[in-house]
């Protein structure tokens, strides 16, 4: 992709997924996404009813008369994208691919993370640590991630989301929160990292799926490829067989990802490339409200 043609689709889906953020998820972003914590902002008189840990001292010695400390909640955040940039995203068979999708739903995060303003970084990763893009503002600093995202060539085609949550983990020295955007075509568990890193940060999992990693369809014989070990066979989808198998393996894996998730109190959605990621995000928020 030539550098116009990648200017002309950042534009594009800055277009899109900036009016996406301003209009639809404003007030859902704000309310899903709390802030650090409570921030000290003034002093007034004791009032009946305040709570006297709140009561600050020195001011009331020198008034002689109570005052209490008036707490407001820090609203800037600093959010993190983990992106997964293994072999397997660049797979799709209906709208658009599992990489192009998981660019809009970042870049729509991000808008919304601005609009906010809160800082925004991201992780590339495969089974490797591919850039890092540390925490800034700015439109100008989400254009750079976009674009970054649309012309990226990773060293591996191999994934390993542990290793990206363990990074995360050891970078990130104040509370974050993360959103991990993968299809969690994982061959190792997660759990002990995402179990702990998420007691520190606030951790989001968006798994991004072709339809035809859940269905075959009966097409006859297909010459399939694992995008990542470069593994080639052919198969029969005539067989129904082999077609109830499939759809069991992958049923079998989303409940496995599930009770990970579950077991680490992380809010989990699933999209695939031919449905609308807006509503599957806004029922995320509305979870967290």
């Amino acid at each position: 992709m030539d550098t116009s043609d990648i200017l002309k689709k950042v534009r594009k889906i800055e277009i899109k997924t900036r009016g996406l953020s301003r209009n639809i998820f404003a007030g859902q972003y704000h309310s899903a996404f709390k802030g650090r914590g409570m921030a000290f902002s003034e002093v007034r008189e004791y009032q009946f009813g305040d709570d006297v840990r709140d009561i600050d001292w020195n001011v009331t010695a020198r008034f002689n008369h109570p005052y209490v400390k008036v707490f407001e909640e820090e609203r800037e955040l600093t959010v993190m994208l983990l992106v997964d940039v293994s072999g397997s995203l660049n797979f799709g068979t209906v709208k658009q691919t599992k990489s192009d999708m998981a660019t809009e739903i970042a870049a729509t995060l991000a808008f919304s993370a601005i609009q906010n303003n809160d800082k925004i970084g991201v992780v590339f990763f495969s089974d490797k640590i591919e850039k890092y893009i540390p925490p800034k503002k700015g439109r100008k600093h989400i254009l750079h991630i976009i674009r970054e995202m649309l012309d990226f060539h990773p060293q591996s085609l191999k994934t390993d989301v542990g290793m990206a949550i363990e990074f995360l983990t050891r970078v990130m020295k104040r509370k974050c929160t993360a959103f991990i955007l993968s299809d969690f075509y994982v061959r190792s568990s997660f759990y002990d990292v995402l179990n702990i890193s998420n007691r520190k940060h606030d951790i989001v999992a968006i798994q991004i799926y072709d339809q035809r990693a859940k269905e075959l369809p009966n097409v006859g014989l297909l010459q399939v490829r694992d995008a990542e070990t470069g593994h080639e066979m052919l198969i029969d989808t005539s067989s129904k067989k082999l077609r109830m198998a499939h759809t069991a393996y992958w049923m079998q894996r989303q409940n496995e990802l599930k009770h990970t998730f579950s077991r680490c109190n992380v809010d989990f959605v699933s999209v695939a490339t031919s449905e609308d990621y807006v509503k599957k995000l806004m029922m995320l928020f509305d979870k967290r409200a």
